[in-house]
């Protein structure tokens, strides 16, 4: 094999490593804080207030988990009493007959439909600021149902620590942000991508038939802005519109260091059936929660199937457990979710590790639920507190788009785009105001690009570790990015993508972690249906 050969592919020419040395094992690797592993929980459509408006008071009603905080529990940035009763979706009349003040969702309500969560009406919803026109954008009404559920005034529901039990226990005995958002208004898809490479300029076009997925980027180039599948993956949908990524993400920057990594999500296997005997790319997993059966995987929640260098189109499988993450593994670091707990009870922890639940567990409202959402956040957590290598890990838990569900905070826009037809925050084909807002470059270094409005939503954002501040509201500006960057500061030496991509501008997370105590942060561990604390866990895992 030659010692490195170049890969051209669609007009963008990377350097590879023909034959890239292997992986240093994790705990060996020189980082730049005490944590040697990293395992993120990439969730599925919340905003903050959907799950912590109210934190950390909780209703209790019977029959619900209770919660009850502990002393000296800091506030948050969430729903006052005034946005709870005069709220400016309620008093605007342009949101009609449905408009609406925030109410809470109870446990025995959480199937709740999927709201709308495009990048314009996203956008639209935020008013400038205002946040006040969300049932008229983004709201959607779940079919057959009653009362608020029946109205787009849905969009303002909110659970609270009944409910979402196990996210409010862990916000009490870790860390967490009041001040996350995405990097850019938009669904899924983008949010995904900004986790691993800070950008969604650079999208080609293989197959296409409609274009409410990308925007022109003002130099000849395109930015993706909302869903579809990636080219190539034999699970995406050939019916459809098919694109791929330029550019490099994180786990260029991983491979090239030699630094183990894997992105790992629920269905990614082919070869395994699944109890109700589905099977391939169309294995699935019934919730009783929300009475459906949706396919375990869901191309166009990975991220890395969009680039060339990391894709694993044909989803082959590692050539061992003690291979995962390695360079050589087979298997190009894209994994099931088995995959990854095969690995670590082998003996081998990645050090950056990507975790996507199965469909039904994914929190993605209509499909999901926070309940089923919860009990794979507690089974994974669970099992990394019992490792030894638990005292050097750090577990991020933070998600892709809010699904327009409500949120009160409007973050300053920081990054401008002025698409004619996509963008409407300041004004008609306008986020932010020419000459003043900063407007970030394309993959190609081909000047400012549209598409990329942000930040976006808020949604939550927690670091659960032996080194996480204990009972802490972190309130910082991070965005989805400052999880690459801080990989790219522990063990890439500050190593950034650049080509316009958000890292280098991302928010620390520093304020989330304190290095400078013990690592002595004691584990807390779930029951994994209810998210109470119990003693000793159950043992189960996601599969």
């Amino acid at each position: 094999m030659h010692a490195r050969s170049v890969l051209l592919w669609l007009g963008v020419t990377f350097a590879l490593s023909g034959c890239q040395r292997a992986a240093v094992p994790a705990d060996q690797l020189a980082t730049a804080t005490p944590i040697k592993h990293l395992v993120v929980l990439f969730g599925e459509n919340v905003s903050f207030d959907h799950y912590f408006g109210t934190y950390p008071d909780a209703k209790n009603p019977p029959g619900e988990p209770a919660f009850h905080a502990l002393p000296a529990t800091p506030a948050v940035n969430g729903l006052t009493s005034t946005l709870l009763t005069r709220n400016p979706n309620f008093t605007n009349a342009g949101n009609d007959g449905d408009r609406s003040n925030p109410f809470r969702i109870g446990r025995a309500q959480a199937a709740t439909a999927d709201q709308s969560h495009d990048y314009t009406f996203e956008e639209l919803a935020a008013d400038g600021g205002r946040m006040d026109l969300f049932p008229k954008y983004t709201g959607r009404r779940l079919p057959g149902a009653t009362g608020a559920f029946a109205t787009l005034g849905m969009v303002m529901g909110y659970f609270d620590g009944n409910t979402v039990t196990a996210l409010w226990n862990y916000a009490q005995h870790f860390a967490m942000s009041d001040n996350a958002y995405s990097d850019q208004y938009g669904p899924s898809t983008p949010g995904a991508l900004n986790l691993i490479a800070g950008q969604t300029n650079g999208l080609h076009l293989k197959v296409t038939s409609f274009r409410t997925y990308y925007v022109e980027d003002g130099h000849g180039g395109k930015t993706m802005i909302s869903d579809v599948d990636p080219a190539g993956d034999v699970c995406s949908d050939t019916t459809s519109d098919l694109v791929t990524m330029s550019g490099q993400n994180v786990g260029d920057l991983l491979s090239a260091a030699a630094v183990s990594w894997g992105w790992f999500e629920g269905g990614f296997d082919l070869t395994l059936v699944n109890p109700d005997r589905s099977k391939g790319c169309r294995r699935s997993t019934h919730s009783a929660v929300v009475n459906y059966s949706p396919f375990d995987y869901i191309p166009h929640h990975e991220p890395f199937q969009y680039y060339a260098s990391t894709a694993n189109p044909a989803h082959t499988r590692p050539r061992t457990a003690a291979a995962v993450g390695q360079n050589d593994d087979g298997a190009n670091h894209q994994y099931d979710l088995h995959d990854f707990f095969d690995a670590v009870k082998a003996g081998n922890f990645p050090a950056v590790s990507f975790l996507k639940a199965s469909a039904f567990q994914d929190g993605h409202a209509g499909y999901s639920d926070p309940l089923d959402e919860q009990t794979f956040y507690v089974q994974v957590i669970n099992f990394l507190e019992q490792l030894p290598e638990w005292k050097s890990t750090a577990v991020i838990i933070l998600y892709d788009d809010s699904d327009g569900w409500y949120d009160h905070q409007f973050a300053a826009i920081g990054n401008a785009s002025y698409d004619p037809k996509a963008d409407r925050v300041t004004a008609d084909g306008a986020c932010g105001v020419r000459g003043t807002t900063p407007q970030l470059g394309g993959v190609a270094d081909q000047g400012p690009v549209n598409g990329r409005c942000g930040p976006g939503p808020r949604q939550p954002f927690l670091v659960i570790s032996p080194w996480a501040r204990r009972n802490h509201v972190d309130h910082s500006l991070i965005i989805q990015s400052s999880v690459l960057r801080y990989i790219e500061d522990n063990w890439l030496k500050g190593t950034r993508l650049g080509h316009g991509s958000f890292d280098a501008g991302a928010g620390t997370l520093d304020g989330l972690f304190d290095f400078a105590g013990k690592g002595d942060t004691p584990p807390l561990f779930l029951d994994d249906s209810s998210g109470v604390p119990v003693t000793a866990p159950s043992g189960r895992l996601p599969r």
